[in-house]
């Protein structure tokens, strides 16, 4: 295998497909995914429903527009005759993947998508596709199982590790505080130099983070604020370019 030089990630909200013009379409945000060229491509709000109406048969559709990639999915909850979740493509050999469940009581089911890809014939990262819940004390809850052993202090496990995904933590909370004790992390900017990701069409707040540690090396980043993304869902992708440091 040769050794990967650099990669290319993106997180990415899709609102289930749903634009600001209320129509919603898979097919607008696979144009989005091919504008960001990226090696692995987390998303958030992706419904899963092969039987369900076909607009809601987004999984396949997203897969279908973009074949050059594997992918993942981590189900959630029930919705519209499938399942609602997080979906993970890659570039790079997919090897292993499982949805590790983080609902709190009697709020909305949330997870977080752990799959493994290849960076070369020696190392293998472990990548978090993280979304998490909208009330403050569900956050704290879940930002305690979410470093803990069940997820990222996983025992006997010396992967690298990239979390990335929709924290809905737009202040500095107890989530922010345990990831960034121990992994990497950078302020977003978007095209006016201000540190927020949401909503797309006017960022104010910072929901989408990014967090990761060697080898990776923080290259650059960029909240992807194109015409078409601006319309097709309410978050922006946001991207990071690494450079891989060799063994």
């Amino acid at each position: 295998m040769k050794t990967l030089q650099q990669l290319r990630v993106a997180t990415y909200n899709v609102h289930k497909c749903r634009g600001l013009d209320q129509k919603v379409s898979p097919a607008r945000i696979v144009e989005v995914i091919r504008q960001l060229d990226a090696d692995v491509i987390c998303l958030q709000e992706v419904v899963n429903a092969p039987l369900g109406p076909p607009q809601f048969n987004q999984a396949e559709q997203i897969a279908a527009g973009l074949q050059e990639y594997t992918w993942a999915f981590g189900s959630n909850r029930p919705l519209q005759g499938g399942t609602y979740g997080n979906m993970t493509l890659t570039r790079l050999s997919l090897t292993a993947w499982q949805n590790h469940d983080l609902t709190h009581q009697q709020r909305e089911e949330r997870g977080v998508l752990q799959t493994d890809v290849e960076l070369d014939s020696e190392r293998t990262l472990r990548i978090f596709n993280v979304h998490l819940g909208t009330s403050y004390t569900e956050r704290r809850h879940q930002g305690r199982r979410l470093v803990g052993e069940g997820v990222l202090a996983q025992t006997g496990i010396s992967h690298p590790r990239l979390v990335l995904g929709d924290l809905n933590e737009w202040t500095r909370g107890l989530t922010t505080r345990l990831l960034r004790n121990e992994f990497e992390t950078f302020r977003p900017k978007h095209i006016w130099r201000f540190p927020r990701t949401f909503p797309g069409i006017l960022p104010l707040m910072t929901l989408d983070h990014l967090y990761f540690e060697s080898p990776l090396s923080l290259v650059d980043t960029h909240l992807w604020r194109s015409r078409l993304a601006i319309l097709a869902s309410d978050h922006l992708p946001l991207t990071a370019t690494f450079e891989v440091r060799k063994p």
